[in-house]
């Protein structure tokens, strides 16, 4: 899949079919939608392509407002949203810069001006609640009369459900903030996942816990940076580590701020995933895992993130969070186990 940053890109295909969103989570339906945009794409001899925006506009208006709670819990970083995209078969994505121009812009300016001469598109695939413009005036009854002036298709795809629930970003966020992961994966046809560079931090985790562990070994964790200040999902979690190793590694993780350290420290009170594996690979080494490019799976939710009054109790509580973690595999393998003997 080739990736811009704006439509102002000589690479960009002459034309194409397009379908345009925000797509954070890239769920059921929007794979739905996908799989529709690629074969009307082929239909017509041209690329899929999805054009998607950076900062979400709410994101936009929050900050413009300055009204930090109309800002969406974020699903997935930029990277995995791509990365999602581009496993659906999707040919092209354009990264929309969500800015006060494009804020201010008509709903007929945008389509003269991204979806006509920036983009060439002879298909545009929209959803039932799509909207566009300045004070969201544009609709598919407008963006449908554009087309037919025009000499481009349109058309719009009803909501997706999935056991009666229509699927949308807003029920994948509401699943996430509860720790229903299982309703989760139902809803985005995946486990939910995190995926980035391994990046170094404090590296507090290899101090804590030595006399437990066994000098220079401590808790060592993984740490990914996750750019959006408001994730979707927060706590301690049980997860799979992917990338390190030929099959997945058992974790514990912290998805937040860790509110029982500094935030002056490295990290500046930022979103990190910090992954703590369960079984380190030796061949690895102690540095093995930076720059490596990994995925975590958040497979099933512990607690909420707890402040600890001193790193003793940081150290006990990372210690529990482990044991429970090895428990809840142990349960889950068993489960797995009496499942495939039903089966069978």
């Amino acid at each position: 899949m080739k990736i811009f940053r704006g439509f102002r890109h000589p690479d960009i295909a002459p034309a194409c079919a397009l379908t345009i969103g925000n797509f954070d989570g890239v769920h059921r339906g929007h794979q739905a939608m996908i799989a529709l945009l690629n074969s009307e794409a082929a239909q017509r001899g041209v690329p899929s392509c999805a054009l998607t925006f950076e900062p979400h506009p709410r994101d936009y208006f929050a900050q413009a407002l300055n009204k930090p709670e109309l800002a969406p819990a974020r699903i997935g970083t930029l990277r995995d949203k791509l990365a999602e995209l581009a496993r659906c078969g999707v040919q092209q994505a354009v990264v929309l810069p969500f800015d006060a121009r494009l804020a201010a812009q008509s709903p007929q300016a945008f389509i003269d001006e991204v979806l006509v001469r920036g983009l060439g598109a002879r298909y545009v695939l929209v959803g039932d609640d799509f909207r566009f413009g300045a004070q969201r005036a544009g609709d598919y009854g407008l963006l449908d009369a554009a087309g037919q002036a025009q000499g481009f298709d349109v058309a719009r795809m009803n909501s997706y459900e999935v056991h009666g629930l229509r699927v949308s970003s807003s029920e994948v966020r509401a699943a996430l903030a509860a720790g229903r992961l299982q309703d989760a994966e139902q809803l985005l046809g995946r486990p939910y996942a995190i995926s980035g560079h391994v990046v170094r931090g404090r590296r507090l985790g290899r101090s804590l816990g030595e006399a437990r562990q066994g000098a220079g070994d401590g808790f060592r964790t993984l740490n990914l940076r996750f750019a959006h200040w408001k994730p979707a999902a927060s706590g301690i979690f049980a997860v799979w580590v992917h990338g390190l190793h030929e099959t997945p590694l058992p974790g514990v993780a912290n998805l937040g701020v860790r509110p029982s350290l500094d935030a002056r420290d490295v990290n500046g009170g930022r979103v990190l995933l910090e992954t703590h594996c369960l079984e380190w690979p030796r061949h690895l080494g102690p540095e093995g895992g930076y720059g490596k490019i990994i995925r975590v799976e958040l497979l099933h939710k512990l607690h909420d993130e707890l402040k600890y009054d001193s790193l003793d109790a940081l150290t006990q509580g990372i210690a529990r969070d482990c044991a429970d973690a090895r428990a809840w595999f142990a349960a889950h393998a068993e489960t797995r186990r009496q499942t495939t003997r039903d089966r069978i």
